[in-house]
């Protein structure tokens, strides 16, 4: 299944780029970061796509628990791929939120959206190598 990180803006500090290129060649490509201007427009038209909105009020998952969310995704046959959304500075717009099918919160804390980017794909990463048994993640 593919996995794609939809960020609303850019990866601008050269060390989150190269933080995410890192993760990315990792996962062969198995997760794709698109950097975009306007989430709801890309939005417009997608089917079959399992959304996953970052927001503070989101539900916190371990490690553990959230390879196992991406496990579920992939076995239920209700997607043909994983989105997650990053909003930019002012965060997702409501008309984004209602379209999300689960809400993830990474902690209560606020990060970037170029930090958010870096911390999502790594644990995705991780969530591969737990359900994979292989090590990394403790």
């Amino acid at each position: 299944m593919n996995i794609k990180i939809i960020l609303e803006g850019k990866i601008k500090e050269p060390y989150f780029k190269a933080g995410v290129d890192e993760f990315e060649k990792r996962l062969l490509n198995k997760v794709e970061v698109l950097e975009v201007s306007d989430i709801y427009e890309f939005l417009k038209g997608k089917k079959g796509a399992y959304i996953i909105t970052l927001e503070i009020e989101g539900k916190m998952l371990s490690s553990v628990e959230f390879a196992n969310k991406i496990r579920e995704i992939e076995t239920s046959g209700i997607a043909n791929e994983i989105l997650f959304l990053i909003g930019g500075a002012e965060g997702l717009a409501k008309e984004v939120r209602n379209m999300s099918d689960f809400k993830f919160s990474m902690s209560k804390l606020t990060f970037l959206h170029q930090e958010a980017t870096f911390i999502l794909i790594e644990q995705i990463y991780r969530a591969y190598r737990i359900l994979n048994n292989e090590p990394y993640h403790k």
